[in-house]
């Protein structure tokens, strides 16, 4: 998808369809205004006619209009200037390219020039317009017989003052490099266990090392992490026919010797439970157990693009948790790469078991900061629902800042404690830690088990169970949550360090 930024006047835009705001009780914003002087108050006589009133996400579409060079003008309500915020402003985008999907056009001109949220933020604004509207083109036909109709709509532009074009140039280029972030991300979740192997994860990650110069990326296979004594996060694969695999990709577009930030991604790219079997009824939903991996890889994706000057480390902890023979039983002892043992009390809780081994090996970069992101527990969802990521840091400073990443992104994420009171339900009669800690705050207690392989640095773990897919309807798929959050956090940590 080609976006540009216009300026210029309203009246000449030669677009296939121009898309104006018209506010509460039918008003019209700045550039409606214009437009409905250059076509003689045709709009306002239609406003007058009650078709629409301005409502939020309202759309009338209307045809040759008089004296405006566009072929077609989508009135786009965005209601009260007080109910204003990201998710009706997401809402109206959403509205808007459906209309413009239904209708065929090959290019269109968003003039939204109203307040269109409570974020005052011109930059996010446009970044959100063209991250949000790049989101509604995405479709997956990847394992389809018949793909999808080649996408007609060519050109997205955003109409801003001349003033504003170098900012408003700013905001679509990060807009652009996360949508392409985000459809990675849902890419990857989206394909089937049979596909979407560790080694495809792997191979993927080499494609992304010859397609950027400064992403250098290091596979690690189970001979490497048995030398390591990664046995923990060996202890998952066992079971399975597919060889697990440690992928590490390093970005260097910082100054030599500036410590990175780490991203850790849980990569389970399918997810039976092991001997703790799983039940049957939706099991299909486990080849998302990697989004985790997913968003690591659409984060590095969007770092790559926008080359940030910053060095970051996206590692990914690949597994696929199969029952056999061979697999991991209840009640087994491991030893991790940090030399503590673990008593897997089950092996359904195998996300923590990957994550560990990596989160150690995390630390021979003496990081900055490290953040895991995996679809954890569901827990997480009985205590956030499906829309906020759970945070969980051994940092406070650090879980506030991905907090207002989140909420600079649009990408929510909600802070749960870490207290040492929860660490007691870890407790193994018969190793240093057991994987599971009962029902009570499984979230918590998860995150105290990894808070055990991070103490020698700043650590957050984001559990996106709740937001990483849909599970049912039209929409069921893949969400790219949290690319935006973790895209945001690296653009802070860049400006900071400038």
């Amino acid at each position: 998808m080609d976006f540009e930024i216009v300026n210029g006047d309203i009246a000449s835009l030669e677009t296939e369809c121009l898309i104006i705001a018209i506010e509460a009780d039918a008003s019209l914003s700045p550039a409606a205004k214009a437009a409905d002087e250059a076509s003689s108050g045709y709009i306002s006589e239609i406003l007058k006619g009650g078709d629409i009133s301005g409502k939020n996400a309202q759309t009338l579409l209307l045809h040759k209009v008089p004296g405006l060079a566009a072929k077609r003008v989508l009135l786009l309500g965005f209601g009260k200037e007080d109910d204003r915020n990201n998710r009706n402003f997401r809402k109206a985008v959403t509205a808007a390219m459906g209309v413009v999907k239904s209708t065929g056009v090959t290019t269109v001109v968003f003039a939204l020039d109203c307040t269109l949220s409570d974020d005052s933020d011109l930059y996010r604004q446009l970044r959100h317009l063209v991250e949000w509207s790049g989101a509604e083109l995405y479709s997956y036909d990847e394992t389809k017989s018949k793909k999808a109709d080649p996408l007609k709509l060519e050109q997205i532009a955003i109409f801003v003052n001349e003033e504003n074009a170098d900012l408003a140039e700013t905001s679509l280029l990060d807009g652009t490099s996360i949508v392409n972030g985000m459809s990675i991300a849902r890419d990857l979740g989206n394909l089937p266990g049979n596909i979407c192997t560790p080694t495809y994860l792997a191979e993927q990650a080499l494609e992304l090392d010859d397609e950027f110069e400064d992403l250098t990326t290091t596979i690690v296979d189970e001979e490497e992490m048995a030398e390591l004594g990664m046995h923990c996060l060996l202890s998952v694969g066992t079971g399975s026919d597919q060889p697990s695999k440690l992928i590490v990709m390093e970005y260097k577009g910082g100054p030599e010797g500036e410590k990175p930030h780490v991203l850790v991604g849980k990569g389970i790219t399918f997810d039976t439970g092991g001997i703790s079997l799983k039940p049957g009824g939706g099991m299909d939903e486990m080849k998302f157990d990697m989004c985790g991996a997913a968003s690591v890889f659409g984060a590095m994706t969007s770092l790559c693009e926008m080359a940030l000057p910053i060095n970051v480390v996206g590692i990914v902890a690949a597994a696929e948790n199969m029952p056999s023979g061979k697999a991991t039983k209840p009640g087994d002892i491991v030893t991790t790469m940090s030399g503590q043992t673990v008593e897997i009390l089950n092996t359904d809780a195998e996300g923590r078991l990957v994550l560990c081994d990596a989160l150690t090996y995390a630390g021979r970069f003496e990081p900055a900061s490290v953040v895991d992101i995996a679809t954890l527990t569901g827990a997480c969802i009985i205590a956030l629902g499906h829309h906020a990521t759970g945070v969980l840091s051994n940092d406070d400073d650090l879980a506030q800042e991905l907090i207002q990443a989140g909420n600079q992104a649009s990408d929510k994420a909600w802070q749960l404690p870490l207290w040492d009171e929860f660490q007691e339900q870890l407790d193994s009669n018969f190793a240093d830690i057991a994987n599971i800690g009962g029902r009570p705050a499984g979230t918590i207690t998860a995150a105290c088990f990894l808070s055990r392989f991070t103490k020698e640095y700043r650590w957050a773990h984001l559990d996106i169970a709740g937001v990483a897919w849909h599970s049912s309807g039209k929409a069921k798929g893949a969400t790219g949550r949290c690319v935006p959050l973790l895209t945001q956090y690296l653009l802070n940590q860049a400006a900071d360090e400038e």
